[in-house]
């Protein structure tokens, strides 16, 4: 279990890397040269990767519907957007935001989805997590102001 903790913080530690990368890329050219290298040095690396250990192609990916394969351009319009983000709110404003809208829009899908939840509970989370955020927000301009 330990070892799939150290991961986890493993691939923490490298997606915020990446970001500031993609940030301060995209400040030296533009988001969508920095949302270009990221998916260029990503896909090389995974090709390789692919190759070396094997299943590049896995069994079954040819019979896949066609809404599977939406990740890929959802994800360049995301790295995009977050160079862009990073560049004009900062890396913490934009994590925040990315934290904050991936469980707002897991606890939305859940309710889509018909799972069973409390409403309460939800509409509090919910509520913690924006009250979070503008507890932070308020800090950092009380720091600056002074």
């Amino acid at each position: 279990m330990t070892l799939f903790v150290l991961l986890a913080c493993l691939g923490g530690v490298l997606v915020g890397l990446s970001r500031q990368l993609n940030g301060r890329l995209s400040v030296s050219t533009t988001p969508l040269i920095a949302s270009f290298w990221n998916h260029a040095i990503g896909f090389a690396a995974l090709t390789c990767l692919g190759l070396f250990v094997g299943g590049l192609l896995p069994a079954g990916a040819a019979e896949a519907p066609w809404y599977a394969y939406l990740g890929g351009p959802l994800g360049v319009v995301f790295v995009a957007a977050g160079s862009w983000a990073i560049a004009r709110i900062g890396a913490v404003n934009s994590a925040l935001l990315i934290i904050g809208g991936q469980m707002v829009t897991g606890v939305a899908f859940d309710y889509v989805s018909g799972m069973p939840a409390t409403f309460w509970a939800n509409a509090g989370g919910i509520a913690l997590i924006i009250g979070g955020m503008m507890v932070s927000r308020g800090r950092r301009k009380g720091e600056r102001s002074q």
